[in-house]
């Protein structure tokens, strides 16, 4: 869901990371930014570094954890609510 207002300091940085692999146009849209990527990209690098992060880009906030959940594997669950 899609901030109303533009998010800011460690909102931000959550919500871009949460939305990184989406790419910079539906981080900074669901950041509340809309189609201004260059306030959103500015904001950004001033949250993070105000936290003691460096990042050049928004795929900076991608880290090995997050590929790691998204690695393929088998569901394993009951065929019904009823039924293991």
């Amino acid at each position: 869901m899609a901030s109303r207002t533009p998010l800011k300091g460690l909102e931000l940085v959550d919500c871009a990371r949460a939305n990184a692999k989406q790419g910079i146009e539906t981080a900074a849209e669901l950041c509340g930014y809309g189609d201004n990527l260059t306030t959103f990209s500015q904001e950004l690098k001033q949250a993070c570094n105000q936290m003691g992060v460096k990042i050049n880009e928004l795929s900076d906030l991608i880290t090995d954890q997050d590929d790691l959940i998204d690695t393929e594997g088998e569901i394993v669950a009951p065929e019904s609510s009823t039924q293991l």
